[in-house]
């Protein structure tokens, strides 16, 4: 039986790293003002109940499979700007090197090597999860498996 995805993950005001980062830059990305600190303070989820309420979903600061849904952005080769410092971070994070010099940087440029990484997580996935495409774009399901933490270690 194929394997399915993680679910997203819940997060909330005190949380601290992984995935909050993330959150952070796809909040920027959406044009709210949020420093990108790892922590879930009180300006992160005054944005994030901020976004609730104008996508008319629950607003209760938490950010779960509704809230993740609305806030992230497809991503490809060629993109530019906050959503993509998300997905880079993402890789930032699973990096076992010790070295930051040597993993993905998180400068906002979906270039050769972001898409690189996009395509072997895919495909790690895809080995799993077969309905993962293996295209270099970070839409829905790349996303829910990225900031769910699946091959993280």
């Amino acid at each position: 039986m194929a394997g399915t995805l993680l679910p997203w993950p819940m997060v909330r005001q005190g949380d601290k790293e992984h995935p909050v980062f993330t959150l952070q830059y796809l909040l920027r990305a959406r044009g709210k003002t949020v420093t990108v600190d790892g922590i879930f303070g009180p300006r992160t989820e005054a944005a994030v109940r901020e976004w609730q309420r104008q996508k008319s979903i629950a607003v209760d600061g938490i950010v779960g499979p509704h809230t993740w849904g609305t806030l992230i952005i497809e991503v490809r080769k060629g993109d530019k700007g906050d959503a993509v410092r998300g997905v880079q971070e993402e890789f930032r994070y699973r990096d076992l090197s010790g070295d930051p010099a040597k993993g993905l940087q998180v400068d906002g440029d979906f270039g050769p090597k972001t898409d690189a990484a996009v395509r072997a997580f895919q495909t790690a996935i895809h080995a799993d999860v077969p309905s993962m495409a293996v295209d270099g774009i970070v839409g829905p399901m790349t996303w829910q498996a990225l900031v769910s933490g699946m091959l993280s270690f």
